[in-house]
């Protein structure tokens, strides 16, 4: 019997939550999003497709979650599922005890703007509905197939040995979902060489072969990688010292900057909204147009860097909030890739519309595909797996479901 999965994805500044009814068919959406700020809300439709737009000005975490999960309170999951960014060296989805929270909690240091969000929602959750069993997937997960030439850094193997200082890699389920999604699409499930881009406030890139992760952008930390909202993807790491010799910053201040303060929002001095930063410089502002240019010449230098790890490329999926939005960005992106034989179609590109899959390429060379993840609907079957032992023969998250937002 299929069971229904409340999924709780908290960000570093947005929660999406999700009640995902039996079989997908039918399913509650919200976003809480601009947590932290003047703007804070959460929006969405009812039940009945009628509006939601909650102001919560300057909320939190947890004070978001109280007002989205008290609207869900008519509907009772067999199970709650929560993407968790980092697990240390918990590497599968794992049922919740004070082991695994705990295990959670230690992780904090590698993923310091997404953990403690983690923590509080499955607080929320716990005390919401105490009864069920409530289960983490680790954006983590997916990369464990990476070959160690990939995973291990070039410092001295103690760390790595003693102190488990290696490349995790992130948006493991976004990765998963998206390239068996369009593999699917594509003719060839689970088959020949991909590379996925997801882009969004966080962004990462990843190569797969086969169906598995053989490298990927992100690190030990979501730092690492591809230029993001506010975070700076990769720097000398020499920039420490740097700017402690010379600025006197300690390593907080540090740390803060690079994850904080740094990526779109750094280089426009502006936004980390990529939708703001277009609309600036269509309008003459210098400082977005960079921080446009810098955003998608670090994307397709990472593209062509992970390439490396494929022995065929046979194509390209985007996908996050950027990546299924903005054609600009595509059409940027590609024309820094010019050397695979990749032919966008700019009729094809620029007519696909918001949050719908599609091909975008001329049908001559690799292919370029959009495809709208659906990290949720991965969380849910992996969830499932673990609480109830159920295995679909296909997998739920591969089922087409309609996406958008609902609110109970």
């Amino acid at each position: 019997m299929s069971k229904s999965v409340l999924v709780i994805n908290c960000g570093s500044s947005s929660i999406k939550f999700a009640l995902l009814l039996e079989d997908q068919e039918f399913r509650i959406h919200g976003l809480a999003e601009n947590l932290g700020t003047p703007e804070a809300r959460i929006k969405g439709v009812t039940v009945g497709n009628e509006p939601v737009d909650i102001r919560i000005p300057n909320a939190d975490h947890k004070e978001a979650l109280e007002v989205g999960l008290s609207r869900l309170a008519n509907y009772k999951p067999d199970a709650i599922g929560h993407r968790i960014v980092h697990g240390g060296t918990l590497t599968k989805a794992e049922l919740i005890t004070p082991e695994i929270i705990d295990r959670i909690r230690e992780a904090t240091p590698l993923a310091p703007l997404h953990n403690p969000a983690h923590l509080v929602g499955i607080e929320a959750t716990q005390r919401l509905f105490p009864d069920l069993p409530q289960v983490a997937v680790f954006d983590t997960a997916f990369h464990q197939t990476m070959p160690a030439h990939a995973y291990r850094y070039a410092l001295p193997k103690f760390l790595y040995t003693e102190h488990n200082v290696r490349r995790y890699g992130f948006h493991g389920t976004s990765h998963a979902y998206v390239s068996e999604r369009g593999s699917e699409l594509a003719g060839s499930y689970k088959e020949g060489g991909w590379l996925t881009a997801h882009l969004g406030n966080g962004s990462s890139t990843c190569a797969i072969w086969n169906g598995e992760s053989v490298d990927t952008s992100m690190g030990l930390t979501p730092l690492e990688g591809v230029v993001m909202g506010t975070r700076s993807g990769d720097v000398d790491p020499s920039i420490h010292s740097f700017l402690a010799q010379n600025l006197g910053w300690d390593i907080y201040k540090i740390d803060k900057m690079l994850n904080s303060q740094s990526g779109l929002l750094g280089l426009s001095d502006l936004s980390n909204d990529m939708r703001t930063l277009i609309e600036a410089s269509e309008q003459g502002n210098e400082d977005a147009s960079l921080a446009i240019e810098v955003f998608c010449y670090r994307l397709a230098k990472s593209l062509a860097a992970l390439s490396c790890g494929l022995p065929r490329l046979d194509g390209l999926f985007f996908t996050g909030g950027i990546g299924e939005n903005s054609a600009y960005i595509r059409e940027k992106t590609m024309s820094y890739l010019p050397h695979f034989g990749f032919n966008l179609s700019k009729e094809r590109n620029d007519g696909l519309k918001r949050g719908t899959e599609g091909r975008i390429d001329s049908g001559k060379g690799p292919q370029i595909w959009v495809v709208p993840t659906d990290e949720e609907g991965r969380i849910a079957q992996e969830t499932k797996q673990v609480a109830f032992h159920e295995f679909d023969a296909e997998p739920e998250c591969l089922k087409k479901s309609e996406h958008g937002i609902a609110l109970a």
